[in-house]
């Protein structure tokens, strides 16, 4: 029995470590290039987000990196009363883009992707893309333009639309690096596309 029992052991602690190593942040979150070297799926999940919704690869990623730096559980921050007592949380925004319960449901709603996770890496890239998309149809904002991009991701359409970010120096501020950042990571996935892109044979579409 314990012959027996041993592969079985050894099989189910191989895939809860893979598990985990698949939901861990990649080593370098500055590099476009080593972040899809490190993970070669998120890759294909980012083009596939970029072909369905014109959103480019770079601003995806430079949303995530702000929302999250690639951590798959990431959680509003913690309110406190009393400034003392753990409270609960500042709001609901959960995972890789710290989307919002009402806002993760609508995304649900208008995409037909009812069972769409927050915390998995192929969903979020395609509602990034999805929000980008429509912030471009509703506000007219260059899906290549990372800046007013995340500007109407954080304000939400109504919030961008009366202009609030202007009361918010710091939100501005953050959007600015927002833009730095996609530019970035524009610059580098440039030297590495080809590569990242050659490996596409054999996956499925």
């Amino acid at each position: 029995m314990t012959r027996r029992r041993t592969p079985l052991l050894l099989s189910a602690l191989l895939l809860l470590t893979a598990a985990g190593c698949s939901t861990t942040p990649p080593s370098n979150i500055e590099d476009g290039c080593a972040i899809f070297s490190e993970k070669d799926d998120w890759y294909k999940a980012a083009r596939r987000a970029e072909k369905k919704w014109g959103v480019p690869i770079h601003v995806q990623l430079a949303i995530i990196y702000q929302e999250s730096r690639f951590k798959h559980d990431a959680k509003a921050p913690r309110d406190y009363l009393l400034w003392v007592i753990p409270w609960g949380r500042k709001s609901s925004a959960y995972g890789y883009a710290q989307v919002k319960d009402a806002t993760w449901d609508w995304y649900r709603e208008k995409t037909g992707n009812r069972w769409a996770d927050r915390d998995e890496f192929e969903d979020v890239v395609d509602f990034i893309g999805w929000y980008c998309d429509l912030s471009h149809r509703t506000l007219g904002i260059s899906k290549w333009d990372a800046y007013n991009q995340y500007l109407a991701y954080h304000e939400g359409h109504g919030g961008y639309k009366r202009k609030s970010y202007r009361k918010k120096p710091w939100l501005v501020k953050v959007a600015r690096k927002v833009e730095r950042r996609a530019a970035s990571y524009r610059t580098q996935l440039k030297g590495c596309e080809d590569d990242l892109d050659g490996g596409w044979w054999f996956w499925p579409f």
